[in-house]
């Protein structure tokens, strides 16, 4: 069994503690080259870098994921290109893009 490899230093909420081996997969986070794992979904690779998914269209609150298995919709994430994905289901694909922050949070 491998060693746990602690994510303290970027904050992420999921630690990785099995499959350290598999193979790298790159995407972006709020335009910041992270590494994912293949076999990850989009959730397991975002909060293994982050705190969050996204926050509320209601109260700006961080949502992380609920349920996990797809049958609520508290873990929809945006692409760059605008497109809202189930992050709990959806496969992590090399390249993927994607945006947690509102655009007051961005500045614009």
């Amino acid at each position: 069994m491998s060693a746990q490899i602690s994510n303290a230093s970027s904050g992420g909420q999921f630690h990785r503690r099995y499959r350290q081996d598999e193979k790298p997969v790159g995407f972006s986070l709020n335009g910041v080259a992270q590494t994912g794992r293949h076999g990850d979904t989009v959730l397991t690779a975002i909060m293994a870098v982050s705190s969050h998914v996204r926050h509320t269209e209601f109260t700006g609150e961080t949502r992380a994921g609920f349920c996990l298995i797809g049958a609520c919709q508290d873990c929809y994430v945006m692409t760059e290109e605008g497109q809202r994905i189930r992050a709990c289901t959806t496969p992590l694909q090399e390249g993927m893009r994607f945006v947690t922050t509102t655009l007051a949070e961005a500045g614009v």
